[in-house]
């Protein structure tokens, strides 16, 4: 199946959660910005956590780098990632090729999604 096909009409959304003293968050980003590269389809963006605290509402995020996916308006992935291009990419492979989203997370990611696209993915895209 076209992971295209399976999206279509609705934006991709791949946040990377993270904080700029985390040195593995560091490590993280060439590989983050690779994969922004081989998914043009998709919108990639880089999110300080400490510099948009206010987006964050109560979401307290504990590990780096924490990834959120969402396709439309709904979250299909929150938590945290290994810095692993393989896996990453794997992962992004499986959750394109669900015809239909999986059950919706706890509703403040879907939350967090709505505030970080009305303010802070727009400008942190990659």
């Amino acid at each position: 199946m076209d992971s295209m096909a399976a999206s279509e009409g609705q934006t991709w959304w791949v946040a990377c959660l993270c904080a700029a003293w985390c040195g593995v968050c560091g490590e993280w980003l060439p590989l983050f910005t690779a994969q922004a590269r081989a998914h043009p389809h998709m919108r990639f963006a880089w999110v300080d956590v400490e510099d948009e605290d206010e987006a964050m509402g109560d979401m307290d995020i504990e590990t780096f780098p924490t990834l959120l996916v969402a396709r439309g308006g709904q979250v299909l992935f929150l938590g945290p990632i290994p810095p692993s291009a393989t896996q990453f990419a794997r992962m992004l492979a499986t959750l394109q090729a669900q015809p239909e989203p999986s059950p919706t997370l706890a509703a403040d990611a879907d939350s967090l999604l709505r505030r970080l696209q009305g303010e802070v993915l727009p400008r942190s895209l990659v």
